[in-house]
This record gives structure tokens, sequence and C-alpha cells, in this order.
């Protein structure tokens, strides 16, 4: 079978209402909506956070703390995913992108001591943790923050 081939399940998709198609189709003129009024008009209607008028909740919880628009964000990699590298390679945060270990580097990558690492590596981040960088160590590999 090939991707061109994949058809859905027989009955599992409906045609669409067609509405507003003269009167003979039983859904002409008003198409549904009935005479007058809010819900008949185009973009009519009430938003998903509506509550009938009453002071919706978003304005009834107190507000607390606030948030730090120069805050770091690291990407965070753990030890034992550090194995999947060859032994004695160096390993960037622009190789952890490509192998798919992380998404995106955002403020710097940071390793975390979570696992063991069972061979040498050259780790290059912008961070470690002082559990991650004794065991890369231990392990007989280098540590070395950019």
């Amino acid at each position: 079978m090939r991707i061109h081939e994949l058809k859905p399940a027989s009955g599992s998709k409906f045609s669409p209402k067609r509405v507003g198609r003269g009167i003979g189709s039983g859904l002409g003129k008003t198409a549904g909506r009935g005479q007058k009024g809010q819900k008949a008009r185009s973009g009519g209607g009430k938003g998903p956070h509506f509550e009938g008028g009453q002071t919706p909740i978003q304005r009834r919880l107190p507000k607390r703390g606030f948030t730090n628009v120069f805050q770091k964000v690291y990407a965070e990699v753990s030890i034992e995913d550090l194995n999947r590298f060859a032994p004695d390679s160096v390993v960037t945060p622009e190789l952890m992108q490509e192998s798919g270990l992380i998404k995106q580097v955002y403020d710097g990558v940071k390793i975390l001591g979570n696992g063991e690492l069972k061979h040498a590596l050259t780790v290059r981040a912008h961070g470690f943790s002082k559990s991650a960088a004794a065991k890369i160590e231990q392990a007989g590999g280098k540590v070395e923050v950019i």
C-alpha cells in the first residue's frame, strides 16, 4: 500500500450541509439560522470566554507575581542522553540539535546529571550541573563552558 492509495473508512466522511441554496433544499433563505438576532448575523455569537454577562473568571481571580522578561531559558539535556554520540567525539549544541536531542538552543544548553555516561566525550555547553561535570570527567571526558 502506498500513501496515495490511502482512503478513509467508508461512512466516516460526510458531505457538509449546503446552506443558502434555495427554498427546495430546506436550508434556503435564512440558511438554518432562524430570523433576526445576534446568532443570525455574520460573525455573531459570544466568544469562548463569555459567561452570560457575569464578570469573567480571569477578572475575578486575584493577580499574583510577575513574569521576568529578562529570564534565560535553557535547553536541558541529561547525561544519559549523551550516550548516543560516538566515543571521544566533541558534542556541541549544534550537534545535539542536528541529532534531534534538543529542538532549539534557546538562550543556551545546560547539561544535567541524570543517569550515567558510558564513554569519554568532550562536551561543549553553556552550563553544567556539578554532578554532570563530575560524571563527564569521571568517564574520562572534558567539560567546556561556552
